[in-house]
């Protein structure tokens, strides 16, 4: 599993600043206001030796009533979940009664935590850090989360540990990966995800055809991820119900919080996901944050809108255009309606999941791949860049699951995000590449004459604009 690092602090310390740099995004907002996160936020680190997940929590000032303790509760979940806590504080402000507070919840809940001194920039580090040794939380590690100092050293330490379960784990799921590319027969992992409560574990218990999986009409009845191998038609899968499993009579009246790291960390050892939205609620906030970060690791995808017996027309066309507007970044995954429960259109999910992976796993010639790109700059040329036309030469496969197309070019860089857009298209169609999100990386050849005009003599120079001149005529 992926390790899972928690940011903790109080108000506007600058912990999403810092989940913006590990996970070199934008997704937390960030402005020089206390208590703008008011909910866990989540991300894929890359910043580090190793892939991990980052959790971005709310501020924490002690005392807290009403929202304010609804976010002190997703904090301590956030460090329960969390292999690593980073607590931050402010050198700038220096140490705090709502610090010493942060720090007796991390050492209460915390598995492993280190201190993070941010805003130390242009600050003698021994200086800005001196009074927060005393809140025994690690040594404290001097920090800017804005301008990015030591932010790399700090996660190298912090990573450390984990290096040698990630190498053996990357080479499993390289195994893995490989025998299910060479042998039809080889397992085929599906991690099942969504919002409590959306039939996750009723639909897989119909897949298997048997009651495998505790089934309780109250969000929050599966608490951990469960892989459940089977077979069909020939075919052996293994099923993640991103939830889990525990007894009828361990559940208690209480709504639990969904595990949204477990449905990560399942969905990066799967090959293919599952998402089921209830179709009677519509698409929610949660059900787009999740897409998006299915998105964002490029695995193969099945959509499943559940609970569709019993929908009215005019219901089934809203959920329909409710996904066309709230979930637009989805237009390659395959789709499907389906009621777990009466156990309608179940039957054809699985050959959808197959279709899905063959897509993602797909091998593409190079010579497909060049004429399908030289089809689509006749078509539609690239732009002029200061006069300059982008020049996209050739092209070749650069990986799978998701399919990585190389794009060799002059230019490269400057090509506009509507253009990549109509490639990605243009190739998905030709190769049906329906289920799986295409990945385009463009290589720029370098300019072999760059930096030599400066170095001819001025009876060179003239001679070469006579010899353009020439050309031109």
């Amino acid at each position: 599993m992926l390790p899972v690092i928690a940011l903790i602090g109080r108000p506007n310390v600058g912990k999403s600043t810092l989940f913006n740099r590990l996970t070199r995004s934008r997704d937390a907002l960030v402005a020089d206001y206390p208590g703008l996160t008011r909910d866990r936020q989540f991300g894929f680190g890359k910043l580090g030796p190793i892939p991990y997940l980052v959790v971005d929590t709310g501020g924490v000032a002690g005392g807290e009533v009403g929202i304010s303790e609804l976010m002190v509760e997703q904090t301590v979940r956030a460090l329960q979940e969390a292999d690593i806590a980073i607590v931050m504080v402010d050198g700038r402000s220096g140490l705090t009664a709502a610090d010493e507070h942060v720090a007796d919840l991390a050492r209460k809940h915390a598995k492993a935590t280190w201190l993070a001194v941010n805003k130390a920039e242009g600050l003698d580090s021994a200086i800005a850090s001196g009074e927060f040794h005393g809140l025994g939380v690690g040594d404290p590690v001097a920090i800017s989360a804005a301008h990015g100092d030591r932010i790399s050293a700090l996660m190298d330490e912090i990573l450390s540990p984990f290096i040698a379960d990630a190498e053996l784990i990357a080479g499993e799921d390289a195994e893995d990966e490989e025998d299910a590319g060479d042998d039809a027969n080889a397992p085929l992992r599906i991690a099942v995800i969504g919002r409590p409560n959306v039939g996750k574990s009723t639909l897989i218990n119909r897949l298997l055809g048997e009651d495998r999986l505790v089934v309780f009409d109250q969000p929050g009845t599966t608490r951990d991820s469960v892989a459940v191998p089977f077979e069909r038609d020939g075919r052996q899968y293994v099923l993640v119900d991103t939830a889990g499993v525990r007894r009828k009579s361990k559940v208690h009246e209480t709504i639990e919080k969904f595990s949204i790291i477990k449905a990560l960390q399942a969905m990066e050892r799967s090959q293919v996901v599952i998402a089921v939205l209830d179709a009677q609620e519509g698409v929610t906030e949660q059900d787009v944050s999740l897409m998006g970060l299915i998105l964002q690791r490029g695995r193969a995808l099945v959509v499943v809108a559940n609970k569709w017996d019993g929908l009215s027309p005019e219901q089934r066309k809203r959920v329909r255009d409710d996904l066309d507007r709230r979930l637009p970044f989805l237009d390659f995954a395959r789709q499907m309606t389906i009621s777990a429960l009466h156990g309608t259109a179940v039957g054809d999910l699985l050959p959808e999941v197959r279709k899905a992976y063959r897509a993602a796993t797909r091998d593409i010639a190079t010579n497909d791949l060049n004429k399908v790109l030289e089809d689509a700059v006749n078509a539609h040329a690239p732009p002029l860049v200061r006069g300059r036309r982008i020049k996209l030469r050739y092209a070749h496969q650069g990986g799978r699951n998701p399919p990585v197309i190389v794009i060799h070019g002059n230019q490269t860089e400057k090509l506009p995000e509507a253009y990549r857009r109509y490639l990605i298209n243009r190739f998905r169609k030709v190769f049906r590449l329906k289920g799986t999100p295409v990945r385009l990386a463009f290589k720029s050849s370098k300019n072999p004459f760059e930096g030599r005009r400066n170095k001819l003599t001025p009876r060179q120079l003239q001679k070469r604009k006579r010899l353009m001149k020439h050309v031109k005529r």
